[in-house]
Parts: structure tokens; sequence; C-alpha cells
């Protein structure tokens, strides 16, 4: 038996944000069960904590999508970090190890923030990827204001919309190998500085929306943030149209790093067999 829980993050309200399963004691577990466990839960992503190999590291996390391992993914960076301080102790700062190597997590107002990876890809998006991209999300390539490259590990393509009800109104369907996050800009004094979404492939065909996604909006940041197109601290929301009230924390420090934070709260607790 292995200890578990499931936590909602990005919310401090539970089953409004976005889950992810941890696996607390992962130490033993193979790679082909560790995929077939994240497949069985169908969640976006799973996550199982290991000893690290590093000594200036806590922990080490692998995380797994129904169908594939990532380097790094931002819920399940404050998700896990927040099931393993339920066990170990809550910490000022910690150092996850993961693919994309340490990432340090530290505690903000209201909850957990980590300091967004280095881009492993920028700039501007070819003219044929961006015609694929357009079409995949069901728009003209003059309604896309802006697009980058914007891939911190999962692949994410970004488009930058005129506003937050261009947003809402996508009805992406694809088949694709695309990961596309978009963004567009609330009018001033609404519910956030930008409304956020993120589709993905969906295996066999189509796509599936992430409901709060911490990667892209780390990579958002720092696109954003560089271009001159706002400024921090801000707030996004992510989880509209799907029901969900996400809310994602961007702040920058004094060294220009960006972090990206969010509440996160306990749905499950228990054992698993694995």
């Amino acid at each position: 038996m292995r200890r578990f829980q499931q936590v909602d993050v990005f919310t401090g309200t539970p089953y409004y944000g976005n889950p992810v399963a941890v696996v607390l004691d992962a130490e033993g577990v193979s790679d082909e069960a560790m995929q077939r466990f994240a497949a069985w839960t169908n969640l976006s992503e799973t996550t199982f904590v290991l000893p690290p190999t590093r000594a200036d590291a806590d922990y080490r996390v692998r995380i797994f999508t129904p169908s594939e391992e990532l380097p790094f993914a931002g819920h399940p960076t404050l998700g896990t970090c927040h099931a393993w301080q339920s066990v170990h102790g809550e910490r000022e700062s910690v150092v996850q190890e993961c693919g994309v190597g340490l990432v340090e997590v530290r505690r903000d107002a209201g909850g957990l923030a980590f300091a967004a990876p280095e881009l492993v890809r920028s700039g501007p998006v070819e003219p044929e990827v961006l015609e694929r991209v357009a079409a995949a999300v069901g728009l003209d390539s003059g309604e896309i204001v802006d697009a980058q490259w914007a891939d911190n590990g999962p692949g994410w393509i970004a488009l930058l919309l005129a506003d937050a009800d261009a947003v809402l109104a996508l009805e992406p369907s694809f088949r694709d190998d695309l990961k596309i996050g978009v963004a567009g800009p609330h009018p001033e004094g609404g519910p956030a500085r930008f409304e956020v979404r993120a589709f993905a492939p969906l295996g066999g065909g189509g796509c599936v929306e992430d409901p709060v996604t911490g990667s892209l909006n780390a990579s958002l940041a720092q696109w954003l943030l560089s271009s001159g197109r706002t400024t921090a601290p801000y707030t996004t929301r992510q989880g509209t149209a799907l029901g969900r009230a996400g809310n994602v924390r961007v702040s920058t420090d004094d060294t220009g790093a960006v972090w990206v934070g969010g509440s996160t709260v306990t749905c499950v607790n228990g054992t698993v067999t694995i």
C-alpha cells in the first residue's frame, strides 16, 4: 500500500480547479506500472514521488498523462508539493527534481508558487504551423493578435487574441499533435487580467481542454512580460468554459524571475495498491 492524495490546484474550493493524483511512496514502481496507473486515474496528470538523485533537491517527481510522461507540468508541481508537505511538514521553500531539472516551489500569499522554468523553445511560429494552429481552434489567421512558441517542456504554442470573449468563444475540434494555449485580456476591472484556455491532443484523435494549466501560464507570463504586453503581478482565469473557477497568480521577484502560484486543497487522502 502506498500513500496517495488527489489534490485540487489553482483553487481553494474543492472540485473547482485542476486535480492531480499523487502517489507519495513510488520507489520501486516500474515505468510500465506508473503509466498504467496514470491511464487508470484518467486525470490530465498523475505524479509519482521518489527520492531525489541530487543533493540539492528535496524529492524527485515523475509526471504522467494517461498516455505519456512529461518532463514538467505546472499544476502537478504545486499539487505534488502540497501533498509532500502534508507528510514532511510545511516549508517556506522546497526544491523539486523533475525532467527539466530543479524547480523551486515556495509559499506565497494564499498558496504555493513555482519558479517558471526556462523555455526550451521560443520565438515566432512558422507560417505553415500557424495555419494549422488557426484551423485547429477555428480561427482565421487574422483573428490572432500574436503567436509564439512558448515551450517549457510540454510543447506549448501560445496565441494572443483580442479579448477574453474571443477566447471563451473558441470551439476547437482537431486531429493534430499540437498543444495550444490561448489568452485574451479582460477589460479593466474584470475578474482577471487574462482569460486562458489550453488544448492538447487526445489519444485516438480530437483534443481535450485542460481546466487550469500551470506550465502554460508560466510560459505565457514569460512571453507577455518580456514583450511588454503586461506587467506583474497579475492574475489569469482559466476553466470558465468547463465550469471550473481556476485562478493563477503571476508575479516576479527582484531578479526578474517569474513565479506562478495558486491555492491547493486535498480532496482525496488514503492509500493505493500499485
